[in-house]
């Protein structure tokens, strides 16, 4: 497993940050360890999800998503 910080932009609230919890949980491989507002802290399994993957499920939900570093 591989951790990541991932910066995301357009969220505001609680409910964004339950929003993006909840696609998280949806990827394949991938495990939250924290979501806050602007940012979230996940590890995966990069045989399985990559960083491209996790982006896009975020991306999918209407926020800008970059893995830290990337």
């Amino acid at each position: 497993m591989e951790r990541v910080e991932i910066e995301i932009g357009g969220m505001s609230c609680g409910h964004c940050v339950r929003a993006v919890e909840q696609v998280l949980a949806r990827v394949e491989g991938v495990r939250v360890q924290e979501v806050r507002v602007g940012s979230a802290t996940v590890e995966y399994d990069p045989a399985v999800a990559g960083a491209e993957r996790i982006e896009q499920a975020i991306q999918d939900e209407g926020y800008q998503a970059r893995v830290a570093g990337r």
